[in-house]
């Protein structure tokens, strides 16, 4: 009898003790994607991407920002040209963030994620050693590493099993067309131009399901066509702004009317034989060599000297010759060997204009009118060359 009361007490006891010990709350924690439409300025375009956990049982509910970065660093705009400024991933609490974007009337979306006990653990764990020291800084890519693209690494592989089998873009969608679509519906036509001028030939490869959510919008779209087999990774999706009536886009076409304009003005120009239209293109040719010079100056540096690699490989270089730069200066003596390089350039362009749009790298069509001008102006100071050394033969 008393063999059996102690065994049960003991029995009693053990299951106190297991009672007594501490829970695992990391499975109770809630987790989810926040997606924050585009904003009016350039560089709140293309929206932004952050990660909210909440856990009931400590209390907690934290905003996880990679979007962050310190205007006091040293030699902040140089590093920022170069592509080797460090950003790094921030907290902040929910109505803080949501404020801001309240107050811009922008819209935000929260996708409360469907995440077993593993699946929590791995991420909790992903995000707490982004947290530590050192770790929380990265360099930023727009393309490849950027705000989103650390979030949805983070998010898919807590369970290889989790896929996007549906076309998140149509098959063949580019880079540079999901950066067109943004800056269109943003009206940007004169950062659209400036930006296929610096991008190069990578922005103009299809991409793949994964590389498509590099942008906000179209990461919320691939979580909503993930899943664990027949398990989607969204549990539930809630607006938590509403986003306010915006104009539509306007201006697309501005810089191909504005250049296009300049360009035929010029070259009507450059058929008048009076003086003053002589010493006009004097003027306006040295403009246009030291412009495509510098311009090619540019490319070159974010090509070879940055580490922006979506700039590499660039086919602008073909058009604005960095050696143009170079040639500005020789123009009022116009040497004879001017004339050789103007041939060269005038037939470098004249092949840019025929592949044109059955080049690798799509080029802006604003920039058609300008190599057109261009090629009339090699073959004019070709000529001009030629004849003045003929002249003093």
């Amino acid at each position: 009898m008393k063999k059996s009361l102690y065994l049960f007490l003991l029995l009693v006891l053990l299951t106190q003790i297991n009672y007594a010990q501490p829970k695992d709350t990391a499975c109770q924690a809630r987790i989810s994607v926040i997606t924050c439409a585009p904003g009016e300025e350039l560089y709140e375009l293309f929206g932004h991407t952050a990660l909210r956990i909440v856990d009931s049982v400590l209390g907690t509910d934290v905003l996880y920002n990679w979007g962050t970065f310190d205007f006091d660093t040293p030699n902040f705009y140089t590093k920022f040209m170069r592509g080797k400024l460090l950003y790094f991933v921030s907290t902040d609490k929910p109505d803080d963030f949501l404020y801001i974007y309240n107050a811009e009337g922008r819209s935000v979306y929260e996708q409360v994620l469907n995440l077993n006990c593993n699946e929590i653990k791995q991420i909790l764990q992903a995000v707490a050693y982004n947290m530590q020291g050192d770790n929380r800084f990265y360099k930023y890519d727009f393309l490849f590493d950027n705000c989103t693209t650390r979030i949805r690494d983070i998010v898919l592989q807590s369970n290889k099993n989790i896929s996007v089998t549906k076309n998140i873009v149509p098959p063949g969608t580019t880079f540079r067309d999901m950066i067109h679509y943004y800056l269109d519906r943003g009206s940007q036509p004169w950062s659209k131009l400036g930006m296929d001028i610096l991008l190069g030939l990578k922005t103009d490869k299809p991409v793949t399901n994964s590389q498509a959510m590099f942008l906000p919008e179209y990461f919320m779209k691939g979580l909503n066509l993930a899943a664990d087999n027949k398990k989607p990774l969204v549990k539930q999706t809630i607006p938590l702004l509403l986003p306010l009536p915006k104009q539509e886009s306007t201006g697309i076409y501005t810089p191909l009317i504005f250049l296009g304009i300049i360009c035929v003005v010029i070259f009507l120009i450059s058929l008048s034989p009076a003086n003053w239209a002589k010493k006009f293109m004097g003027l306006a040719d040295a403009l246009l060599l030291y412009v495509s010079g510098l311009l090619g100056l540019l490319i070159l540096f974010m090509w070879f000297g940055t580490d922006h690699i979506a700039c590499s490989n660039n086919f602008n270089i073909a058009w604005a010759l960095p050696t143009n730069f170079i040639a500005a200066f020789f123009l009022g003596k116009k040497p004879l060997w001017l004339k050789n390089y103007f041939t060269a350039a005038a037939i470098i362009n004249a092949i840019l204009l025929v592949s044109f749009f059955w080049l690798p790298q799509n080029l802006n069509i604003a920039v058609a009118p300008v190599i057109l001008l261009m090629l009339n102006r090699y073959l004019n100071l070709s000529m001009q060359i030629r004849m003045r050394g003929q002249k003093f033969k």
